[in-house]
């Protein structure tokens, strides 16, 4: 199974509690893109967002800073916003960083949990559904290669297209980002593209009827099973102690925040302990503890792929450089042990 990290390049505040300015952000990102291969991950992800508390909207970009730093590790976004993008450009941009890190690169494509881009690039949330249906099925025609001839509601037709440039193996790894619909994961089946479950809230484990329904659904389309990840929200520290006192404030400012925009109760503490407790979708704590949670999850799911998204709000960037350090160094050895 391979082990990753992502963030969504969250604002961050530095030592002092002042906000870091997000040219800075970004560059810290990159350091912590370079410090995964360092410490021995397979991945590292970076998500897309168009709002003031989070500094990286075009993560591709980052990614081709972290390829031209490093030389093993694989590269994608932990999520592309394909319906409000154009799924020929945002080919273009994964081939590209594909081609810059050597055959490295790979996409997720989903629908986001925020909604901002769609007024900033003139699109109405009323389109929300089939936006993202038509262009998946612009971008999975793209990924077998070759000219194409596609029709759809959101563009003019293609007829014998080429898209430039191609991939060097011809390929490009790209999943289908879930959060909890079963017909996102029929549709992932319905393409043949792997699945990647968004887990932030409640036991890991009840995705397990959904990993199903994707087994089910390939069947039904003559596929063999393929690849399942989980990206779940996490902080490894020295101690479980030391690692909630560290993490709680920055998760529950970041969660107060969004919350107040959705109309959420605030984040108790006790809510917060059952969320990092053996059964709950954060996986923070000690080594120990966060590779035993891994491992219960993956081997429930059949995973893959586990990603922490290590990055909360405003958590700052040597608690994050940390955390990385430990979840590839001790975290990631018990849990491939274990696997193993």
């Amino acid at each position: 199974m391979e082990l990753g990290v992502d963030t969504f390049g969250d604002v961050t505040v530095d030592q002092d509690g002042r906000p870091v300015p997000h040219h800075q952000v970004i560059r810290d990102v990159v350091e912590e893109g370079v410090l995964a291969e360092e410490v021995g991950l397979d991945f590292f992800g970076v998500g897309e967002h168009h709002r003031d508390d989070f500094a990286v909207s075009a993560p591709d970009v980052v990614l081709t800073a972290v390829a031209a730093r490093t030389e093993r590790i694989r590269l994608g976004s932990s999520v592309t916003v394909l319906s409000s993008d154009d799924p020929i450009r945002v080919f273009q941009r994964f081939s590209t960083l594909d081609a810059v890190s050597n055959g490295r690169a790979e996409v997720t494509l989903g629908r986001g949990s925020f909604t901002e881009s769609f007024p900033l690039f003139g699109l109405d949330l009323a389109d929300y559904e089939v936006l993202f249906s038509s262009k998946l099925d612009l971008f999975a025609a793209l990924l077998q290669g070759g000219p194409i001839s596609w029709s759809g509601p959101t563009r003019p037709p293609l007829e014998g297209v080429t898209v430039y440039p191609p991939t060097a193996s011809g390929s490009l790894r790209t999943w289908i980002g879930v959060g909890g619909s079963p017909e996102s994961v029929i549709r992932a089946a319905s393409y043949g593209l792997p699945l990647m479950l968004a887990i932030i809230g409640g036991d890991p484990v009840r995705f397990a009827p959904f990993v199903e329904l994707f087994g089910d659904a390939l069947a039904q389309h003559g596929r063999p099973m393929l690849p399942v990840g989980v990206h779940a929200p996490g902080y490894v520290a020295a101690t479980d102690e030391q690692a909630r006192e560290e993490y709680f404030p920055h998760y529950a400012t970041m969660l107060g925040r969004i919350g107040r925009e959705r109309g959420w109760p605030p984040l108790t503490r006790s809510r917060f302990e059952a969320e990092a407790g053996p059964e709950g979708a954060l996986f923070v704590g000690s080594p120990r503890t966060v590779a035993a949670k891994i491992v219960r999850t993956a081997t429930a799911l059949g995973l893959s792929r586990f990603d922490l998204k290590y990055s909360a709000g405003t958590l700052p960037h040597h608690l994050t450089t940390s955390c990385i350090e430990l979840y590839g160094t001790e975290v990631a050895p018990l849990v491939r042990e274990a696997l193993a």
